[in-house]
């Protein structure tokens, strides 16, 4: 029993080995600083920094892979969420919204703060600075929904 316990570690160890030549890509998509949401709609410093550190990493072309993205398959999950991220909201393809998006998007950022969906608690556990206090969720949400009138 323990010979067949050994072996079964070590074909996982060799598997988990393998899996590691299959990086992720981390190039990120190209942006147009112009079309960007922080350049179109010019929010306040607080704010600016706020969504800077709780949503541009999923949710803009400014990617940062943290140290863990070279760990597969981790890497491979984390790439979904980033990809996912920027399918349902990116703010660096701001300007590629129509004028009637805009304003439901910013409705549904409010609404998905607000109700502590976003940031995910799996982004701001690995992120303590994306962790947003009380004051700092209001602030957003207040934001976010003044935008979208």
């Amino acid at each position: 029993m323990k010979k067949r316990t050994r072996n079964i570690w070590l074909a996982l160890i060799l598997v988990f080995v393998i899996l590691q030549f299959f990086p992720i890509d981390k190039t990120n998509p190209p942006s147009v600083p112009e079309n960007d949401f922080l350049a179109m709609e010019n929010p306040p410093e607080n704010i600016k920094l706020l969504i800077k550190n709780a949503c541009y990493d999923c949710h803009s072309n400014h990617t940062k892979y943290p140290w863990y993205t070279n760990i597969q398959p981790i890497a491979w999950w984390i790439r979904g969420h980033y990809e996912h991220g920027r399918e349902n909201l990116n703010y660096s393809e701001w300007a590629q919204y129509n004028e009637e998006d805009k304003p439901r998007g910013l409705a549904e950022m409010a609404d998905e703060v607000e109700q502590t969906k976003m940031p995910l608690l799996t982004y701001w556990l690995m992120h303590p600075e994306a962790k947003l206090s009380e004051e700092d969720r209001g602030a957003l949400v207040a934001y976010f929904r003044e935008k979208s009138k």
